[in-house]
């Protein structure tokens, strides 16, 4: 939440926010996946809102979009896809890998241009993210981030959860570009 107020006070000040936090959500999804009623519910809360809605969650990110939000991650895919590869898309939350991975692999097909994605998963490093570490989390993805960037050529780097944002500053100095989902998901918000 408060990436959010601070990027709202940021590149929209004065606009109206409104955030719903819904770890059950996240709970249920993996721990049954999304059942219909899992997607009712996120249907029901999606529909039920004033104006544009981002699903800032990549697990349940495609339940949220097929009842009309934005997932926080589609417009970063658009941008690492415009980019082009290979891409490196880290993840934390094993349950992110495979929306993740195929919204990707469809933001590529849609450009007509194929690249190698190299999924890296730093999965070890969640429960600190959960512990509330989140310096400590962040520290660890940007050092899984350089270490991967050593021993593969890349074109760009893909955070594939809005948590691990705070890494990007950390790896600046490789020169390429970090994609992170907050700043373009509410952009694109506000787009519409």
């Amino acid at each position: 939440m408060p990436t959010f107020s601070a990027l709202a006070d940021r590149i929209a000040p004065g606009i109206e926010l409104t955030q719903i936090v819904r770890e059950d959500w996240l709970k249920q999804a993996r721990k049954h996946g999304l059942r219909q009623s899992l997607r009712d519910e996120i249907t029901e809360t999606v529909s039920s809102a004033k104006g544009p809605v981002i699903c800032t969650c990549t697990t349940i990110g495609p339940a949220a979009a097929a009842a009309g939000a934005i997932r926080i991650d589609a417009p970063m895919m658009a941008e690492a896809a415009r980019i082009g590869g290979p891409i490196l898309m880290v993840y934390a939350l094993k349950s992110t890998a495979e929306p993740s991975l195929a919204l990707l692999e469809q933001a590529l097909a849609e450009t007509g241009t194929p690249q190698t994605v190299h999924p890296l998963s730093l999965a070890e490093f969640w429960p600190l993210f959960e512990a509330g570490e989140h310096q400590a989390f962040t520290a660890c993805i940007a050092g899984g981030i350089r270490h991967a960037v050593a021993q593969t050529q890349i074109k760009c780097v893909v955070l594939a959860q809005a948590s691990m944002a705070g890494a990007a500053p950390l790896v600046a100095d490789l020169n390429l570009p970090i994609l992170t989902s907050p700043e373009l998901a509410l952009r694109a918000a506000l787009a519409k």
